[in-house]
């Protein structure tokens, strides 16, 4: 480890941290209130504030499994330098800024945890991996969105069942009212989860330089630059993956809107307990077909739920690339 980097180079690799974060909050507010402003629950600029809220407080809620799990699981510690975290950074935030001029919601999580495969592996090739971590990570890759999409399947049926005395208007009236609660807790999940990946990038970086002693932790005012830069780019929003996640998948209703949200923070929550680092992306993706396939299968257009599919399956692999390259490059010029 290198433990000579100067304070100055040290404050720009946690800045460039904290901007990944800014771009995972204004990439991801689709994830928080997509269904809400769907459904005309709520108008985006107040649906926002609402996201941003629950974003910043969810340090309060949860532990930092996550973020140890970032920060010692992912890459071993022993390889990480300021060349890997800077060659992470540029490949996450490479592939965010792409995929959020697509409008595609792709994982920002997954984004940063190719980037730390790439560069730990360009530096010290496959040994750089700690297997288990990364493969219970791969594996929420898939578990991820079928749990949220099952979970969402089951609330929507208990839901029409216990509403079948119900009028319809009584039932959207009573849904609009439910879906600020079940937005809440979804905003409240993805700031628990995702801010938690930067927090463990900037622990791990201090830890390398020596500065958090023989112990690696996650320092308060980490957290706190980490929540902030979450709910800051939650609040400038991110309008084009907005009307993809709302729109393009199936229409909602503020009752399947409740379901999706809900299904979806259930899954958050879990993982979040767990220290697994999922998807919020693919989490409400998958919550938001179950909804939908729970009225009818053709309900969901299944072309723009593939193409999705198809950005999950490359971001790993082409952050990785891109952060390998990186590393390479600044190794050259140095």
């Amino acid at each position: 480890m290198d433990a000579t980097l100067g304070l100055p180079v040290l404050t720009i690799l946690i800045a460039v941290a904290l901007l990944f974060d800014f771009l995972n909050g204004l990439h991801d507010a689709a994830n928080s209130i997509a269904t809400i402003v769907s459904t005309r629950v709520l108008r985006p600029q107040y649906a926002v504030f609402w996201a941003a809220f629950f974003n910043f407080v969810a340090f309060a809620v949860f532990g930092l499994h996550v973020a140890n799990t970032i920060g010692t699981g992912i890459i071993d510690p022993a390889v990480v330098d300021a060349t890997v975290i800077f060659a992470a950074l540029v490949g996450a935030i490479v592939w965010n800024v792409i995929t959020w001029a697509l409008g595609i919601p792709s994982s920002s999580s997954h984004a940063l945890i190719g980037g730390l495969v790439g560069a730990g592996m360009a530096k010290a090739g496959i040994s750089a991996a700690v297997w288990s971590g990364l493969t219970k990570t791969l594996l929420a890759i898939v578990l991820s969105p079928l749990v949220g999409f099952l979970l969402a399947l089951v609330l929507v049926a208990i839901v029409s069942w216990l509403s079948v005395r119900s009028t319809p208007f009584a039932v959207d009236r009573a849904f609009r009212i439910l879906q600020f609660a079940s937005a809440s807790l979804y905003s409240l999940g993805h700031g628990g989860n995702d801010a938690q990946k930067t927090m463990g990038i900037i622990g791990v970086l201090l830890y390398s330089q020596g500065h958090l002693g023989d112990k690696f932790e996650i320092p308060f005012w980490v957290v706190l630059a980490c929540q902030s830069a979450m709910a800051l780019g939650t609040l400038m929003g991110g309008w084009r993956i907005v009307r993809t996640m709302g729109l393009r998948i199936t229409k909602l209703t503020p009752m399947q809107g409740f379901c999706a949200e809900t299904g979806g923070a259930v899954t958050l929550f879990l993982a979040t307990y767990l220290g697994v680092p999922v998807s919020t992306t693919h989490t409400i993706t998958g919550a938001i077909v179950g909804v939908g396939a729970a009225r009818r299968l053709s309900a969901v257009r299944w072309n723009v739920a593939s193409s999705i599919v198809y950005a999950w399956v490359i971001t790993i692999p082409a952050s990785a690339a891109v952060a390998a390259a990186t590393y390479w490059a600044v190794q050259v010029l140095k």
